[in-house]
């Protein structure tokens, strides 16, 4: 008596030492042999059984992975064309010159034609599709799921009106239960981290870039040192991000809200900060890199010494590449080998709760952030992402039902919050890959010379390719004089030989830019609009079926209703 009947509160008493649901063999053993090994990657996924043994709420999990990992098997067959579009022109392309770039000598011509392999008119016309895949993934997704939930009768069914029953038959007396947020905090958390992680990022690689050019004992590196510090940063970001994803937040108790509540909360405050923690540094690289670090003459430094980097001499296009390439390798392999461990049994069993699939979901959903916000710049990122979910879906599948305790069934429509989280995802892949091609591409720069500036712009010129001295046109000029000895060495920018200010070429270019970053978030957002309106929310058979089951509802209750008045 006077003890609380809270369950863990009493386990906090050490009255009970856990509580957990168990597997039950013949089911488990079910599931092992047509769902959960490693045989059955290329098998559909028996998502009903799901249901039966792990609830509504695993099962809309994992048929959304199968959904999305189906889909990207579109996206990633473009991504490869578009691909293997730049490497076909890969050694035709005139953008091929040797200078002496100012501080480094290297080929410069060489890197331009590196980045063509993912910075050509096939890019543009990639980021589109995908902005657009976005939109009809989750629309087809939403008519996908409605099938499934009400075949299981679920449809209707709603989390926290279930949880205000159980309340109201527990205490008549019950009173709502306020919600309440810091917006300041959170924000003023979220800028910290931000700000604090590319800090660091930003400086460490300054910093390598100059002990490697000055200190490495091999040429290769010395030469290439701008390259490597930028590989060396995507694997530090990469370790970042995985200390950062160990770090355990504090789940608030669910006794206080409902558990709808809390999971909504606790779901949009983690991934906000998980996913600018892992976007920070390419969001940097991206519209950052190369326009803050000034320019011969008039150079921004770290403490007076260390000069901010610049863009790899083919563009910031190229770092971005390297980045999202290694951490999405990194990420994806590493997760895989971690997720997997030894069997066990029962009470030794990896432990779990309601928010267990949270870091599921949070998992797939970063990787979809991967594949569609700056997928300009990596056109490969959807056939990695497809490669790594064929394995997650039979991973995850092994882990709940051998490696984990079993998860407490429980009903689930949807699958939550996530809903909007992939829905903001897709706007702001529209913006950022608008914004990638319209100011770290030079997809623009090269169309402004091939029409206005080029050999093709007055009309007359034939026979001669219309990128002829584009790299010429890109560059400034810098003269040193020591003695009688004259240097002359090239940087990129559109600035003027003798004072550095900025020419009309430069001001063209903007002008340019900006108008594609308009009319392409405006076609692509158009064409994402159309798609959503032509994909319905449920199929007609389902909209049906469910007009039927509420007729026969409503005629049962206005019997019920007749009956009991006429008595």
């Amino acid at each position: 008596l006077g003890v609380s009947e809270y369950l863990p509160d009493l386990m906090k008493k050490n009255v009970f030492e856990t509580h957990f649901c168990l597997h039950e063999k013949r089911e488990q053993k079910e599931l092992k042999q047509s769902w959960a090994r490693w045989s059955a990657c290329f098998r559909g996924q028996p998502i009903t059984n799901v249901r039966n043994y792990l609830g509504e709420n695993v099962a809309l999990y994992f048929l959304w992975l199968g959904w999305y990992t189906f889909l990207l098997i579109p996206a990633s067959v473009i991504g490869l064309v578009v691909f293997l579009y730049g490497l076909a022109f890969y050694s035709t392309s005139p953008l091929m010159l040797n200078i002496v770039i100012c501080a480094d000598t290297v080929c410069f011509g060489s890197h331009v034609q590196v980045s063509l392999l993912f910075d050509n008119e096939g890019t543009v016309a990639f980021a589109m599709f995908m902005a657009v895949w976005a939109t009809v993934f989750l629309e087809f997704w939403k008519c996908h799921r409605s099938s499934y939930v009400s075949a299981w009768k679920v449809f209707d069914w709603c989390e926290e009106e279930e949880e205000l029953i159980l309340e109201i038959v527990n205490n008549a007396h019950c009173e709502p239960k306020m919600h309440r947020h810091s917006y300041l905090r959170s924000t003023i958390v979220l800028l910290l981290v931000i700000i604090g992680l590319t800090h660091v990022l930003v400086v460490s690689r300054v910093i390598a870039t100059v002990l490697l050019a000055e200190n490495s004992t091999w040429q290769v590196i010395t030469e290439n040192s701008q390259t490597v510090a930028v590989m060396l940063g995507a694997v530090l970001h990469y370790i970042t991000i995985t200390v950062m994803t160990r770090v355990k937040a504090h789940k608030p108790p669910t006794n206080k809200h409902s558990h709808a509540a809390v999971e909504r909360s606790f779901t949009v405050k983690m991934f906000i900060f998980q996913f600018f923690t892992m976007f920070s540094s390419l969001i940097y690289t991206a519209f950052f890199l190369g326009r803050i670090n000034g320019h011969p003459g008039g150079y921004v430094r770290i403490s007076g010494k260390w000069r901010l980097e610049e863009c790899h001499p083919s563009g910031c296009l190229t770092d971005l590449f390297i980045q999202m390439s290694i951490i999405m390798v990194l990420k994806q392999t590493f997760n895989n080998i971690f997720e997997y461990s030894d069997l066990h049994r029962n009470y030794s069993l990896i432990k779990t709760d309601r928010f267990s699939l949270f870091n599921e979901f949070l998992e797939m959903v970063i990787q979809f952030s991967f594949t569609t916000i700056f997928v300009a710049a990596f056109p490969l990122a959807p056939l990695l992402a497809l490669l790594n979910n064929i394995i997650e879906i039979r991973l995850d599948a092994i882990k709940m039902v051998s490696l984990e305790r079993r998860l407490v069934p429980m009903k689930a429509n949807d699958i939550g919050v996530w809903t909007d989280v992939l829905e903001a995802i897709g706007v702001l892949a529209v913006i950022a890959n608008g914004l990638v091609i319209g100011i770290s591409s030079d997809f623009i720069p090269r169309l402004v010379y091939q029409y206005f500036y080029g050999p093709c712009a007055s009309g007359s010129a034939t026979g001669i390719d219309c990128m002829v001295g584009y790299i010429n046109n890109t560059l400034s000029q810098m003269v040193t004089y020591s003695g009688i000895n004259v240097t002359h060495c090239s940087y990129r920018d559109y600035r003027s030989n003798e004072d550095f200010s900025l020419t009309n070429q430069y001001w063209v270019i903007l002008a340019a830019r900006l108008v594609f970053i308009i009319l392409f978030e405006h076609v692509v957002v158009i064409f994402k609009c159309v798609a959503s309106w032509f994909v319905p929310t449920s199929p007609l058979d389902v909209t049906n079926e469910r007009l039927y089951d509420k007729l026969r509802r409503l005629k049962e209750e206005l019997r019920s209703v007749t009956r009991a008045y006429t008595l």
